[in-house]
Formats: C-alpha cells, sequence, structure tokens
C-alpha cells in the first residue's frame, strides 16, 4: 500500500512540475532554508531584547548574600569600593553601611555614582555634589532642604538595599589627659602616711601626747622657781 501511494506522489510530482522527485525535494528544502535565514533579519525587535536580556542574565552569576560586618572604620570600609570583584559593594549613608552590590551598574567601577563606593557619601548626597571634599560623613552646616534631600536618599536605601554595619567614630580624648595608668605605691610612699597620721592633731582637741608633754614643761618650772 505505502509503495503504491509513493509511485503515485512521484508520478504527480513529475507531472506537474516536470521535474524528478528528487529535484523537487532538494528545491523544497532550499526554500525552507532561506525563509528561515530572512525570517531572522526581519522578527520582531522585542523578541531579540529578550533573548539577549536572557542570555544575559544566563551569563550573570548570583549575588552571594550579604555578610553582616559589624561596626568598621572609614579607612576598612575603603576596600569595598568595588575594585576588588571579590568584595561586596558597600556604602553609607549617615553612619549606616549598605550593600550596594545588586547595583553594581551604579555604583561600581565606571558606574554614575563610582566615587560613592566605600566611603559616607552623606554629604556628597544632601548637595548632590561630586566634589572630594563633600565625600564625608559630615553634615554639619547643611540647610533644611539639603538634609531634606538626605533623608530622601536614606529612605531609598533602607527599603531597598540591606544594612551590613555601621561605622565607627572615634573618641578624641582630651588635652592634658593621660592614658597611662597610675603606678602602684611603693613601701616608702605607704609608710609615709602612716607618719603623718602619727604627728596629725586630733579633731577634737590636742593629741594625748602633746598634752603630757605641756605638763611635764609646766611642772619643771614649778619646782625652779622654789
Amino acid at each position: 500500500m505505502a509503495l503504491q501511494v509513493w509511485e503515485t506522489l512521484k508520478e504527480s510530482i513529475t507531472a506537474y512540475t516536470g521535474v524528478s522527485p528528487a529535484a523537487f525535494f532538494t528545491i523544497l528544502a532550499l526554500m525552507w532554508a532561506v525563509y528561515y535565514v530572512v525570517s531572522g533579519f526581519f522578527g520582531s525587535p522585542d523578541q531579540h531584547h529578550q533573548e539577549r536580556s536572557k542570555s544575559f542574565e544566563e551569563q550573570m552569576e548570583p549575588l552571594p548574600p550579604p555578610v553582616q560586618l559589624g561596626e568598621v572604620t572609614e579607612e576598612e570600609l575603603k576596600q569595598y569600593d568595588g575594585s576588588d570583584p571579590k568584595n561586596p559593594l558597600l556604602m553609607a549613608i549617615k553612619g549606616q553601611i549598605y550593600d550596594v552590590s545588586q547595583s553594581r551598574m551604579f555604583y561600581g567601577p565606571g558606574g554614575p555614582y563610582a566615587l560613592f563606593a566605600g566611603k559616607d557619601a552623606s554629604r556628597a548626597l544632601a548637595k548632590m555634589s561630586f566634589e572630594d571634599a563633600d565625600l564625608t560623613g559630615d553634615i554639619s552646616g547643611l540647610g533644611p532642604f539639603e538634609l531634606e534631600a538626605l533623608q530622601d536618599w536614606e529612605y531609598k536605601f533602607m527599603s531597598k538595599y540591606v544594612k551590613v554595619g555601621t561605622i565607627k567614630k572615634d573618641i578624641p580624648v582630651a588635652d592634658g589627659a593621660s592614658s597611662e595608668e597610675p603606678a602602684a605605691p611603693t613601701e616608702h610612699d605607704a609608710a609615709k602616711p602612716a607618719e603623718h597620721e602619727a604627728v596629725k592633731p586630733s579633731e577634737n582637741g590636742p593629741s594625748e601626747t602633746a598634752t603630757a608633754g605641756a605638763e611635764e614643761t609646766t611642772s619643771g618650772g614649778d619646782v625652779k622657781e622654789e
């Protein structure tokens, strides 16, 4: 039955196209290949964009979970400025440190806000300044509008990023204050208070020793006069 259908099909192809069945199927395959290539050039842009985005996401490695640092100094925070891809990308606002690794395109090397990474950029964010002098956490002297802008930035970071630590503040040492511990008293120093206590007069009057000496002096004087 199958052979009869195949023989009938070959006769029909030859009768209607004038070519052999082998040539007919070859031409059909070439036409399909041309159609596939041409349709790729005129495909929808959204489809190509989705394919590129999917490919880019597959190439990107998943970000590690944020690591809590605790309390660090400003100098220690500088090592998280994105220069080392193995370290998380961190940034601080008002002394609070946030992990901004998910926004590396903005805060990482080459990004528009890369100079804020690894620093407390509170003053720069409040003033929307990119000056090196403003890359500090000191917000003294800012106006109400600048403080309000800084507050908006802080709310944004609190809602979008994970807080991983705080900046350790240096406590200034008062002038003249000695950091050395007082020396332990020696045996000679310990004996001095005892000597002072021996000659220190009583709060209620002269000591008994002094009174006895005075009486002896008076008695001697009376005998001499006699």
